[in-house]
């Protein structure tokens, strides 16, 4: 079997993140959605809740596997069998960054690959960092959500 990990805070999964993982999944047996803590991040959505929008998002996707992590990536990856990162690019800031994680993972397991995709155009401007100040501010990022987000967190998000 070949199968992936696409790592991300995921805080919140957008429809750019569905995306990505769609087109992962006919490349791939399996991929594993892993939710770091990232507490650095200052999340605005608890480990639980994103682990639990991501399942809610995945139900249907049965080559999907939802966990949460708090080690390296590198070490991650190696204990569960697996050799490639899917990682997304989408503005050329993006780039450099996942670059320098790239190499910096593969140093840490040099069994590791990254394979890159860029989003379609229609989610390239797309970022969690866009949903969460539109939501922190009041505004509506439903469509730029999956609806089983959008629907989480208007149910769980304190007004």
């Amino acid at each position: 079997m070949k199968n992936a990990i696409y790592p991300g805070t995921f805080d919140p999964l957008t429809n750019g993140h569905v995306d990505i993982i769609k087109r992962s999944i006919s490349m791939f047996d399996k991929v594993v959605l892993a939710i770091a803590k990232s507490e650095s991040k200052s999340p605005l959505f608890s480990l639980e809740q994103r682990l639990e929008m991501a399942q809610a998002v995945t139900k249907d996707m049965p080559k999907v596997e939802c966990i949460v992590f708090d080690e390296l990536l590198a070490s991650l990856a190696k204990h569960r069998g697996i050799n490639i990162i899917i990682r997304g690019l989408r503005v050329v800031s993006d780039f450099e960054y996942e670059l320098q994680m790239g190499y910096a993972n593969n140093s840490l397991n040099p069994s590791l690959d990254t394979i890159y995709f860029m989003p379609t155009l229609q989610n390239a401007f797309i970022s969690s960092s866009i949903v969460r100040s539109i939501i922190t501010h009041g505004g509506n990022a439903n469509h730029l959500l999956p609806s089983e987000v959008a629907t989480y967190i208007q149910q769980h998000l304190k007004k």
